[in-house]
């Protein structure tokens, strides 16, 4: 096995995370654009504050439900729980973008051999 210096793999890791990025940015800036418009109508049919309707929809989205603010209205609800399933996509996009820098990190440096 050939020895390389882990700085080099994270090097080119960072290149290619960056890179990928760029490439689902336009996926990536929809999903949080959702996120935010669906946390604002939420917040809106609540009588929430804007801020805490954007909150609520990162902390949904995110699939970390903390639980301190939940909607009530129907129409909110059914909006929380497609908040949730941008938030599993966005986790898989992240992911995917992950193992692919991973991947060419270890190519572009030959750790592999």
């Amino acid at each position: 096995m050939k020895l390389i210096r882990t700085s080099h793999i994270r090097r080119e890791f960072y290149k290619a995370v960056g890179y990928y990025l760029g490439v689902v940015w336009p996926i990536l800036s929809t999903m949080l654009v959702v996120i935010v418009t669906f946390g604002l109508i939420i917040s809106y049919l609540e009588g929430w504050q804007p801020f805490d309707g954007i909150y609520f929809g990162f902390v949904t989205g995110l699939t970390i439900g903390y639980g301190e603010l939940v909607p009530k209205q129907g129409l909110s609800r059914l909006l929380a729980i497609l908040l949730g399933f941008n938030g599993v996509l966005l986790t898989a996009i992240f992911a995917a973008i992950s193992v692919r820098a991973i991947e060419t990190a270890v190519r572009v440096t030959g750790a592999d051999k």
